[in-house]
């Protein structure tokens, strides 16, 4: 580690040394010295830095707009154009109740991403792509040619019209079209893609139920509350690595505040270390099971006079469906959770024993748990998203808001139950500083039709889909577009994924880099990163700063905006381009900043944030009207952010639910009933209607497909079967997602191994360091071990969203790449279920895999 921050301390680069040493690298001349971070050549950077020596240069807030819920402030020292470091916001003191906004190590190492060497620097095509596809084989491995923009949009336009004329507009898939959607959509449309991404089954089932699920609506309270709770229960969350910057910092002060904390997770986590909790090792896809245990053993041993367990008054004022007693109309009385639990009809009653061999936490524990939660007057119940990215899960959120309502943690200070993670994690509640709108109108899709992202792979090759319950549709898509997300990268089934790339006549990508996506492309069109834009705010809420940049540099080679491109090809293509853009950029910028609010110091009214001056309006080149604001615009250029102060007491905290619980008739929910269902015939007809497979309005247990229990090829007998253990995807500490894989800096610090449990590796005659191969029946990866003791035994930790290196030979993916192990299964409200994946592990006979950091960056042209 001391290494790399040397490295980090002695890097400067700027735009005219970054274009001078690629070309010179790209042409094969020799340099004079090595980059650091890069193992590439480049200038003499001690000159350079000579040069930059006693020179004034400027602190300027930078973009980092990855998805990891960023909430930080990012600042670069920029000196004659040169980026020479970085840092993180300073604006004020810091503390627990008005802390600064401190950014992590993937952001600080930002301009290694910005300036990398390998950013893409010309739009390009593959060498053996012709009209048609060519050699659509050799998609993945081809050569790259340099091309004009004249000519990559005389090649983009002519593939969209051949393939609108030959299959008609739904032969146009475009997985996340982002701004080039615009185009696509003047142009006739095109087929879209949907699915859960990272929230699993509670992206849109629960407000069926009726919680929030966590991304664009609240179920939590806020961190000042937090400190209120006496114990806080979290299932499947590490924020020290999925949530950097504050809100680990934020469950610190509740512990010091005398919270105690307990963690349901495969991983014994630096979250669970760090607050020194109880850690109860689960297998994945099994949490449902042991809150059925846990719901069990409070039926069993409550007594409302003298052992009160259950919230009965909470049960039967705020939910329907608990028990016979209390059914929503025209329900059949039997299909009530108690009795489920309890086993009266199915004769299988939920005990913590029945819980404990389905999801490997002991009996004891389970009941433990259960009663110490119960005994607690002030509980957060929290669950990150991940333990609902599984198959058959659809049920889950409504099992886990079903046991906050029997114990009545809902609606009050210190207790609630819901989604902590992403940008709200351990914080729940509306922005109380929110950015204005770009003011850029929407330009509608005339194709309403999307194909699910588990189906959308099988889709191109089978030729038909799965539209809904009894609807399967022909298709016959022979264009992929590739926007801004890394779908084939990201999404389920790569492996189907690349097959699909290789049958299509023309796939496009605009890209910062050779992605995956790009890699697979027959064209690929450089674009802008944020730092080369002319500005903007953060990409995710920070509910109470707002993180503010401004552009670095101009773009890079010949990169250009997604926006732009659509715009250029639009006017190419004969269409009305003005629809495509009919405000420019920097009136975008604008519209962001005049439109800023912020909370009044009454906690309900909003006020405009930013004061602008003709002048403002005139730097920044947009048509406007000055304002009075909060902070000066000039000040928010120098700054970066403003943040709201907090003290306990203020008039700025939140409470979910709070209405509701005081009054649920004058503020019901949007649920059929107006209250929490336990019983919900609406979430029913929603995910049965998506044609997959079926659930029951109550909160059953589903197995997995791919789970646990799948494990064994006979569960009841415990014997294992070829696939014996569980792959989950944990999110790095290396990467956002799959952005900065890249990064030199960042995989010399997080060498991306596979975590293996001791007794796992021990089994298998595997150590410490030794290449092993990772395989399920959809495909094989490469990575060394790292043996740990802190993952469950059973349970094979595999990074999230290494960019996939396929050996073409073998088939085998050396990189490590999570999805090539996933499968294109689509199943309930068509989950992305990553972490319901079985697999095996060998050590692997053949090359042992040289340390990534070593691999050559995917440098073309």
């Amino acid at each position: 580690m001391a290494n790399l921050i040397e490295k980090a301390k002695n890097y400067t680069m700027n735009r005219r040394r970054f274009l001078g040493w690629t070309a010179t690298v790209t042409a094969g001349a020799a340099a004079a010295v090595t980059l650091p971070g890069c193992g590439l050549t480049t200038v003499d950077s001690t000159t350079a830095s000579a040069n930059l020596a006693g020179k004034e240069g400027e602190w300027m807030p930078v973009a980092c707009w990855h998805n990891c819920g960023g909430r930080c402030s990012n600042k670069a020292y920029v000196v004659d154009g040169v980026v020479v470091r970085q840092k993180t916001d300073d604006t004020h003191h810091d503390t627990p109740d008005y802390p600064q906004q401190r950014g992590c190590n993937r952001g600080r190492s930002q301009r290694m991403q910005v300036f990398g060497v390998d950013r893409l620097k010309y739009p390009m095509k593959r060498k053996n792509w012709e009209p048609g596809g060519g050699k659509k084989e050799l998609r993945g491995r081809d050569e790259w040619v340099r091309i004009s923009w004249d000519e990559a949009y005389e090649i983009v336009a002519s593939e969209i019209n051949r393939i609108k004329a030959q299959y008609g507009n739904r032969g146009i898939f475009a997985s996340n079209a982002g701004d080039f959607g615009r185009l696509l959509s003047l142009a006739g449309g095109y087929i879209g893609s949907w699915g859960t991404s990272s929230w699993g089954s509670w992206r849109w089932g629960p407000e069926k139920f009726g919680m929030a699920e966590g991304f664009f609506e609240q179920s939590i309270n806020d961190r000042m509350d937090l400190r209120n709770s006496e114990l806080i229960v979290i299932v499947g969350g590490n924020s020290s690595w999925s949530a950097a910057g504050n809100p680990t910092y934020h469950y610190l002060q509740a512990k010091k505040a005398g919270a105690e904390f307990v963690f349901i997770d495969p991983i014994y986590s630096d979250t669970v270390e760090l607050l020194d909790a109880e850690w109860l090792p689960i297998m994945p896809s099994t949490d449902h099971a042991m809150f059925l245990g846990m719901a069990y053993t409070l039926l069993k041993e409550d007594n409302p006079t003298t052992n009160p367990l259950v919230d009965w008054e909470f049960l039967n004022k705020y939910t329907v469906g608990f028990d016979s007693d209390h059914m929503p109309e025209g329900a059949d009385p039997k299909e009530n959770f108690k009795d489920y639990v309890l086993g009266t009809y199915d004769n299988t009653p939920k005990t913590p024993e029945w819980a404990a061999e389905l999801c490997g936490v002991p009996a004891d524990r389970i009941r433990d748990l259960a009663l110490k939660i119960a005994k607690k007057d002030r509980v957060a119940l929290f669950t990150a998203w991940g333990p609902a990215r599984t198959h058959n899960s659809d049920s889950w959120p409504q099992m886990f808001m079903t046991f906050g309502a029997m114990t009545g943690n809902m609606g009050r200070s210190g207790a609630m139950t819901g989604v902590s993670c992403h940008y709200a994690t351990a914080n729940g509640g509306p922005s109380l500083v929110p950015p204005g709108a770009n003011g850029l109108p929407p330009v509608a899709n005339p194709i309403k039709e999307t194909i699910n992202d588990n189906e959308m792979w099988l889709a191109i090759l089978d030729g038909h889909y799965v539209a809904g319950k009894g609807d399967v549709r022909d298709v016959n898509i022979q264009m992929i577009y590739h926007g801004p997300e890394a779908h084939l990268q990201t999404r389920s089934g790569q492996t189907k994924g690349i097959e699909a790339h290789r049958h299509v006549e023309f796939v496009l990508s605009t890209s910062h880099f050779l992605t995956t996506n790009s890699k697979f492309a027959d064209i690929v069109l450089p674009v802008t990163t944020e730092w080369e834009k002319v500005g903007g705010f953060g990409s995710f809420i920070n509910r109470e700063a707002l993180v503010f940049w401004r552009q670095v540099t101009e773009p890079l080679y010949e990169a250009k905006s997604d926006i732009r491109i659509a715009y250029e090809l639009a006017e190419k293509m004969g269409l009305d381009a003005k629809k495509v853009l009919p405000i420019d950029e920097k009136q975008m910028f604008y519209n962001q900043i005049a439109g800023a609010k912020v909370i009044g110091a009454d906690g309900k009214t909003m006020e405009t944030l930013v004061t602008l001056t003709e002048a403002d309006i005139k730097e920044i080149g947009a048509t406007g009207t000055p304002q009075q604001g909060r902070i000066s615009y000039q000040e928010l250029k120098t700054k970066g952010v403003y943040q709201v102060e907090r003290k306990p007491g203020d008039n700025f905290g939140f409470i979910a639910y709070e209405d509701f619980v005081k009054d649920p008739v004058a503020n019901p929910l949007k649920t059929a009933s107006g209250k929490l269902e336990i019983h919900c015939q609406d979430l029913v007809d929603f995910v049965n209607g998506k044609g997959f497979t079926e659930i029951r309005p109550i909160p059953t247990y589903n197995p997995a497909v791919e789970g646990y229990e799948a494990t064994y090829k006979d569960f009841k007998n415990k014997v294992k079967g070829d696939y014996p253990l569980q792959v989950i995807n944990p999110h790095y500490l290396r990467r956002s997602h799959s952005i900065f894989d890249n990064v030199s800096w960042l995989r010399e610090a997080w060498p991306n191994p596979v975590f293996l449990a001791a007794k796992d590796a021990e089994e298998r005659g595997i150590k410490e360091g030794d290449t092993v191969l990772i395989f399920s029946s959809h495909g094989k990866t490469l990575r060394p071990a790292h043996i740990v003791e802190w993952i469950a035994p059973g349970v094979v930790g595999l990074p999230h969203g290494t960019w996939v290196e396929i050996d073409e030979k073998t088939q085998v993916d050396k990189a490590g790449s999570d999805n090539i192990l996933t499968g294109p299964i689509p199943t309930g409200q068509g989950i992305g279920a990553w972490n319901s994946t079985i697999c095996q592990v060998e050590k692997w006979n053949g090359e042992p895999l040289e340390e990534d950091v070593k691999w050559p960056h995917r440098i073309v042209l």
